[in-house]
């Protein structure tokens, strides 16, 4: 097979492992009890048709039809439906049951028994037991969601190059490798980047683990590219040269007489130079296929996400009655920057959280009844119960803090980080994981300490994302997210995983409406289920341990401080 022509790099900015984020597939299975009877001389013959829509105000589209069965009020299809899965968007399903009489592919001439629509996040977090009442109709809609088999797929991969190009002129290459998998039009899609190696021309890149699903869609024969380029701080890396692989061919065992070694190739030199061989060659030291757990499996056998909302309430958001204000309510229903997150991140979260009963704190405010500035105080007002029922509970109780508090300052996190640390810490079997979402537009104040606690967190089942809102300066925020490298306190200590994700919210205001939303919550729920199984393999959990409702209270800890309710 010929090689796809080579790519022109990758002049953005460096950030290794860094890919477009993968989807699972899950296959549905269907099935009904106790449809209405529209026959007179028999029974119903009920068929099924799936829809999807993806996105926020997205429009369904059919994605298949179940087989027709006679004369049956609670069938079993044996039609299976595959689709694909993606945590961090909002995708939703419509089941649209028929009474199927008349030889036509068209609905409007068949006798409609009813639907049954929820999101793809309801459907996997119920332990492979969805059930539903059918709209419309009578009866129960029972759906199962099983991950394809090949989802659980990893490779460990170690791979070194030798006797690459020198392309610096005061010193060797700094060589990094870019894999990418070669779709049917030959465009790339770029899956794995590893770190760079500095001033050399044999590197040995660390060992790294990928999903085959993310390499290459579970497809051991698709076509990857393997390019070894030469770093530069400017982001115009310099292509030294690439090969094209298959997964297939990276695990054929190496020997002494035939080592899994291929050419790197410089296209460019090659049609420069006659008697051009290489540009260095990729050795292949290592190549081990396993299965491991996925988020599917543990959301699916029973670990429940718990959500709590932080909300900035510092005076450089500006008096709530501003217009300018980013606390202002538009008393036409717009939705301010606040608003706008809480909606985009928490419709998605809640789908896996059973009772959606989420925690709201505030922070950076003076608060009934004294005045008392506090930094870890509830939303709602009541003196010991801070949760909310689902999004629009959350953005009640936010409501209910503009209209009472006085926005003051400073801006500090490790109050709110070090509150949800204390309930991951007392739950730590992998029946719960926690998600902090953080609202804030300013720069913190104690970042001393929010690094303290975010190390801290970083051995417990929690994940923390950060929205900034406005257009003040972020870059401590970029600091926290620590994609190049994990966080270190001022004490030496290192987090023993990447916690954060933070996404600055003005970015995504230019799609606007719906579009906006739906892009931000992909950009700050990406990173989550990765966070989630790192945790579970670190500390060697296994899925399938059962839910057992709401996270137990955290245990009191003196040296943690007092929460400021009112």
């Amino acid at each position: 097979m010929s090689a796809p022509p080579p790519s022109s790099g990758d002049p953005g900015a460096f950030r290794p492992g860094a890919a477009a984020a993968p989807c699972s597939q899950i296959e549905l299975s269907i099935a009904c009890s106790g449809l209405r009877d529209l026959d007179i001389t028999s029974k119903s013959d009920p068929c099924c048709i799936l829809y999807l829509a993806e996105g926020t105000g997205g429009n369904f589209f059919e994605v298949g039809r179940t087989e027709v069965i006679k004369n049956n009020l609670n069938p079993e299809f044996a039609t299976k439906f595959q689709i694909s899965y993606k945590f961090e968007e909002k995708q939703l399903l419509r089941f649209e049951l028929y009474d199927w009489d008349v030889k036509v592919s068209a609905t409007s001439e068949q006798d409609f028994l009813g639907r049954v629509q929820c999101s793809v996040g309801e459907l996997v977090s119920a332990s492979r037991k969805f059930s539903r009442p059918i709209e419309g109709g009578s009866g129960t809609l029972r759906v199962s969601a099983e991950e394809v088999a090949s989802c659980r797929e990893v490779l460990t991969l170690s791979v070194s190059a030798r006797k690459v190009d020198k392309k610096d002129w005061f010193s060797k290459s700094d060589p990094f490798l870019a894999i990418s998998r070669v779709n049917e039009d030959n465009s790339y899609t770029l899956v794995h980047r590893t770190e760079v190696v500095k001033r050399s021309l044999n590197p040995d890149w660390r060992t790294f683990t990928i999903s085959l699903v993310k390499l290459c869609n579970g497809d051991k024969q698709r076509q990857l590219k393997l390019e070894v380029s030469d770093w530069d701080d400017d982001g115009s890396h310099d292509v030294i040269g690439s090969c094209y692989v298959t997964v297939e061919r990276l695990l054929q065992p190496a020997s002494a007489a035939a080592p899994n070694t291929h050419p790197l190739i410089n296209e460019k030199k090659k049609a420069k130079k006659r008697k051009y061989k290489n540009s260095g060659t990729l050795v292949v030291n290592s190549a081990r296929l396993t299965t491991q757990p996925t988020f599917l499996d543990y959301v699916q056998g029973g670990t429940q996400l718990n959500f709590t909302v932080a909300v900035d309430f510092t005076a450089s958001n500006g008096p709530p009655t501003d217009p300018r204000s980013l606390h202002y309510r538009d008393t036409r229903g717009g939705d301010n920057q606040y608003m706008t997150a809480i909606r985009a991140v928490g419709s998605i979260i809640q789908d896996y959280d059973s009772d959606k009963m989420f925690p709201c704190l505030g922070f950076g405010a003076r608060v009934p009844p004294n005045g008392e500035v506090s930094h870890e105080f509830f939303l709602n007002g009541h003196p010991s119960n801070p949760f909310c029922p689902g999004v629009d509970g959350i953005l009640q109780a936010y409501y209910h803090s503009l209209n009472t508090v006085q926005l003051y300052g400073p801006t500090n996190f490790s109050p709110v980080l070090r509150h949800v640390a204390r309930f991951a810490a007392s739950s730590q079997d992998g029946k719960n994981y926690f998600v902090l979402l953080i609202i804030t537009d300013g720069i913190i104040t104690d970042r001393a300490d929010t690094v303290a606690a975010l190390v801290d967190a970083s051995s417990l089942p929690m994940s923390v994302i950060i929205v900034g809102v406005g257009s003040e300066d972020f870059s401590a925020m970029e600091y926290l997210d620590s994609d190049n490298q994990k966080l270190r306190d001022d004490r030496g200590r290192i987090a023993a995983r990447d916690i954060v994700q933070f996404v600055e919210l003005r970015r995504h205001l230019q799609t606007g409406g719906a579009g906006g939303r739906d892009r931000l919550a992909r950009d700050v729920l990406a990173e989550l289920p990765a966070q989630l199984t790192e945790y579970m393999r670190l500390r060697g959990l296994k899925p399938g341990v059962a839910a057992s409702g709401p996270a137990p209270p955290p245990p009191p800890d003196p040296s943690l401080p007092t929460v400021t309710t009112y």
